[in-house]
């Protein structure tokens, strides 16, 4: 098993069947490579796409780390106060919109091959 794997079987229920839906739909589907960052589950390719973060009130929050650059046309995606990454919590897999979410995955996987992800720092 790997240190992702390992990470998912440590939840149980809803949170574990939605760690698993989004990680196979990443590894398996969209061939991402994934790794535990920051204590939890991140997926990229060139750079970091997304990552899944178990919440307290018992969902997951799928978030995608240059979310601010998608178009987010569909209107999934929340900023929730962030800057750069926009997410949405899902508390079953019936609650997930697969063609939206889809969707949103083809727009960041492209911007991901097209766009070079560049570090803005903030100069005083």
């Amino acid at each position: 098993m790997t240190e992702v794997e390992d990470f998912i079987y440590q939840f149980e229920g809803s949170q574990r069947a939605l760690l698993l839906y989004f990680h196979n739909l990443l590894c398996n589907e969209l061939e991402l490579t994934s790794k535990i960052r920051f204590k939890i589950p991140f997926y990229d390719r060139k750079t970091w796409i997304c990552y899944t973060n178990p919440t307290k009130t018992g969902g997951v929050d799928f978030a995608l780390v240059r979310g601010n650059e998608l178009s987010n046309a569909q209107g999934l995606l929340e900023q929730r106060g962030r800057k750069q990454i926009y997410s949405v919590e899902f508390k079953t897999i019936q609650d997930i919109p697969e063609d939206t979410l889809y969707e949103v995955l083809q727009e960041a996987l492209l911007l991901d091959e097209t766009t070079p992800y560049t570090v803005r720092k903030n100069r005083k």
